[in-house]
């Protein structure tokens, strides 16, 4: 018999020659797209985010649905809360009713750290609170260059915790899922620590880990990626430097700060199941492939889903333009749902 690895990878989806003929050209449009609008810090931060928000970016303005509501979360800091927007299920219309959901989903947005709100993702909230009959609570954390690290973690942090203690009794059942895309999937592997480390009974039923980036000092992916896409090295270099201000290469590499660097067999026997999901058109393809593959060498559970020619923010894009979106939904959907009846 051949020697077997014990570690074994569909190579083919990570191979071009798998990127659909679709997929290739959407990324191609949006290379050249994208080439057209300003970057967020040749105008700063603040404008990009008025420009983003008034339809004036390369990509589109974000639709706010008119049943999501607006709610607060107390900080750390007196006299300071964060802002949040919350999800019920579209059967869920009276108070009652809306606190019997099965659970929570606390879903922290991307960006960069910089730009994105709690509003920006309405359509993917309804969405997880529509397949999995959740609570879905997106937390509006503080951003940079305003706000630099650690704000932002803190604000997660708090409603991270708030969560844990309010609401079986605010929804009707416990936080479930955290999630996010970008660096609000780095966000949430940052939160999911800190909790797991103060509250020792925790359980969750999943993590939605979409397209994160958890070494802040760069994987070689990062490093070798050369094309417009999304993202690239610049933008990438400036959304670093807001977020880790002066920061020097080895104080990126502590696990406060780039959650691959965590040591996770103090979390052997606890870790919640997570689902990492990555185009192979995205610098930070090795982020999910490395974070996945040590999650499941610490004995923890984890999907991770590559998804051929796929860029950045891929799930994000309308399926009739992006089969790999409408595959990522499928993929999600069945990974809610399974992991509800499991745990």
């Amino acid at each position: 018999m051949p020697l077997t690895s014990d570690l074994t990878l569909n190579a083919a989806k990570f191979d071009p020659a798998s990127n659909s003929k679709q997929t290739s050209a959407l990324n191609e449009a949006l290379i050249a797209k994208l080439e057209q609008g300003p970057k967020w810090f040749e105008v700063g931060a603040a404008k990009y985010r008025e420009m983003r928000w008034a339809g004036e970016t390369a990509l589109p303005a974000p639709t706010m649905l008119p049943e999501a509501i607006d709610i607060t979360i107390l900080s750390r800091e007196n006299g300071r809360d964060i802002p949040c927007r919350l999800f019920f299920p579209s059967g869920r219309k009276s108070e009652a009713d809306q606190k019997k959901c099965k659970g929570v989903v606390m879903h922290i947005h991307g960006g960069g750290w910089v730009l994105g709100d709690q509003k920006s993702n309405d359509d993917l909230l309804q969405f997880y609170a529509e397949v999995g009959d959740l609570a879905v609570v997106s937390v509006g954390y503080r951003k940079a260059p305003e706000d630099p690290f650690p704000k932002g973690p803190q604000d997660c942090f708090d409603a991270g915790d708030y969560l844990v203690k309010n609401s079986e009794s605010q929804y009707g059942g416990p936080l479930r899922f955290i999630g996010g895309e970008s660096a609000g999937a780095h966000l949430s592997l940052l939160a999911t620590f800190h909790l797991l480390k103060l509250h020792a009974d925790l359980k969750l039923s999943g993590l939605l880990l979409h397209y994160g980036c958890y070494d802040l000092s760069w994987l070689p992916s990062a490093k070798l990626f050369n094309k417009s896409l999304i993202l690239d090295q610049e933008i990438m270099h400036h959304f670093t430097a807001a977020f880790l201000p002066g920061m020097s290469f080895e104080q990126k590499q502590d696990p406060s700060v780039s959650p691959l660097y965590e040591n996770l067999e103090n979390f052997r026997g606890r870790l919640p199941s997570a689902l990492f999901t990555i185009g192979t058109e995205d610098p930070l393809l090795e982020d999910s492939v490395f974070m996945s593959t040590r999650w499941l060498m610490a004995g923890g559970h984890a999907i991770l889903k590559v998804y051929s020619g796929a860029p950045h923010g891929f799930n994000r894009f309308p399926k009739q333009a992006l089969k790999e979106a409408g595959d990522a939904a499928d993929d999600t959907e069945a990974y809610i749902k399974e992991r509800l009846e499991q745990v």
